[in-house]
């Protein structure tokens, strides 16, 4: 999965899954640009930073205007505070789904003409939200449904020249983990539901990117990969009270009561 020689502009890639994202495309031998509203607070040693605000459409073409070349798109720019539907306007909700959703198609517009000539790869960053329920962040979770199905018709139109895939994270420990599960003992207790027993470290994440984008993914596009540890135990495990004789709740098999 080495990546020498390859440009890579990670978006949003300065803290969190981006910034664990840019460290593995840097590990891996690529020439990195990360590009933010802000400058990273630490600059990542072998990554060139860019200041450019992905909402707007004018300042998106002529950064990727003045690239050179470039090979590989990362769209990890996204995100959203904890809001429920009745707290927000339909004003603030729209910036979510812009974020999310129209900044990718954006960018992947922009980039398209030099990804074409160098056969290149786009990864795109979706989240489980997309597939789930999701109260308190749903304009979020709409956003990466429809991200997830962007990419999967992205890959469509755009091959053979470009590859196109999702990357699709579970919960993640990162250095802002606290404000979406508490204390330490919170993100504790949410690592005890995960059936690997973690939260994915942003280098998870990245290196599921690199392997995306790298030739050793040379025949996989419009695909989503999934880095979620195993997901969720389902809730009615736990809340059955038939024992199926082995120590463990719930029934076995594909009779009546049990699932086909």
């Amino acid at each position: 999965m080495e990546l020498d020689g390859k440009l890579a502009v990670v978006t949003g890639g300065t803290r969190g899954v981006g910034a664990g994202i840019a460290r593995a495309f840097v590990d891996a031998g690529a020439e990195v640009v990360i590009c933010a509203r802000t400058p990273p607070e630490a600059p990542l040693k072998g990554a060139e930073f860019a200041s450019l605000d992905v909402r707007d459409p004018d300042a998106v073409e002529g950064f990727f205007d003045a690239l050179p070349r470039l090979d590989i798109l990362v769209n990890n720019v996204g995100g959203t505070p904890y809001r429920t539907l009745a707290e927000g306007d339909a004003r603030r909700h729209a910036r979510v789904l812009e974020l999310n959703l129209t900044a990718p198609l954006t960018v992947s517009l922009a980039a398209y003409a030099h990804l074409r000539r160098a056969r290149g790869a786009i990864v795109m960053v979706g989240s489980v939200s997309g597939s789930r329920p999701s109260p308190g962040s749903a304009a979020y979770g709409a956003a990466k449904a429809g991200l997830e199905h962007l990419a999967r018709s992205m890959a469509v139109e755009w091959a053979p020249e470009i590859r196109v895939n999702t990357v699709v994270p579970g919960m993640v420990r990162t250095e802002r983990a606290h404000l979406h599960y508490g204390d330490e003992d919170g993100i504790e207790a949410v690592a005890r539901t995960v059936p690997l027993g973690r939260l994915a470290r942003p280098a998870d994440i990245g290196a599921a990117a690199v392997f995306l984008a790298s030739d050793a993914a040379a025949y996989i596009t419009g695909a989503a990969l999934l880095v979620h540890g195993g997901g969720e135990r389902p809730a009615f495990l736990d809340a059955a009270t038939v024992n199926n004789g082995s120590g463990s709740s719930g029934s076995s098999g594909t009779g009546e009561g049990g699932m086909a």
